[in-house]
């Protein structure tokens, strides 16, 4: 279902009552986005009370890769605060357009969150960041030549990663990394040249998700933060043909480690 003729911000609203009703959580503070490798974050950050079924809310689909979940979930951190974690993510080339992928972090919004954390499993452009690698995403470039605004909708993403949570992350862990992340259309992964092109413009990691739903974040008011895990060398710098497997390979392997690294963030935010 193309949820095009509807109102994108009212659907958000009534999936953030429906939300609040199950949940009886009047406001969360927080959400997360997890991607591929992230999943086991959820379970650290603090007691899952309740957790819906997402293709039951308003606007939401069952995930289309395998690695996603289509639960969302209510979190309590041991500081009292309240993560929404989405597990149910809609992919750019799912074809069911960007108000569908955008629909999770308008939800967000719509439930009281102020802070969205994106995470992402992504290709590597610096061979020193080897598959396991987590990299804060200081800025985007945006190749899929959609915009999740529409009309005269005018927004600054001069400082769209939050520098200030990414010193928290700093905080956290000194030893991490920076880069800009490209985001493709997918779902065929990228042609060497296209890899080179990315590294060329200014991209250190290269992916299928993240930078329309920190354009449509912005525009709703959230904070932002980005982390990616480097999940193989992108194409024409990795030595081997790239597979879906070894992205999901990656992460269960880097799963334990990233994830706890990413509870502790959370948990100082």
């Amino acid at each position: 279902m193309n949820d095009f003729n509807e109102d994108p911000f009212h659907l958000a609203g009534q999936a953030a009552a429906a939300i609040a009703e199950q949940t009886g959580v009047a406001a969360h503070d927080i959400a997360l986005v997890l991607g591929s490798g992230w999943g086991e974050a959820s379970e650290l950050i603090g007691e899952t009370t309740h957790t819906l079924d997402a293709p039951t809310l308003p606007g939401f689909h069952s995930p289309a890769v395998v690695g996603h979940v289509g639960t969302i979930r209510s979190v309590l951190t041991p500081a009292g605060k309240r993560v929404l974690v989405l597990g149910a993510r809609t992919h750019f080339y799912e074809g069911k357009g960007v108000r569908s992928v955008v629909h999770g972090v308008r939800t967000a919004a719509a439930a009281g969150c102020t802070t969205l954390v994106l995470t992402n499993g992504c290709g590597g452009l610096n061979e020193a960041w080897t598959p396991g690698t987590p990299v804060l995403i200081s800025d985007h470039i945006n190749l899929t030549a959609a915009s999740p605004l529409e009309g005269p909708t005018f927004v600054d993403l001069t400082d769209l990663y939050s520098p200030r949570l990414r010193a928290i992350a700093h905080e956290v862990d000194p030893a991490l990394d920076e880069g800009v992340y490209a985001q493709f259309t997918g779902p065929h992964y990228e042609t060497p040249a296209e890899v080179q092109y990315a590294k060329r413009i200014g991209a250190d990691l290269v992916g299928m998700s993240t930078a329309l739903e920190a354009i449509a974040a912005r525009h709703a008011g959230l904070e932002v933060f980005g982390i990616s895990l480097v999940t193989n060398l992108a194409a024409g710098i990795s030595p081997v043909p790239l597979s879906h497997a070894e992205v999901i390979e990656a992460g269960q392997a880097a799963g334990p480690r990233i994830s706890k690294l990413l509870a502790d963030i959370v948990g100082r935010l």
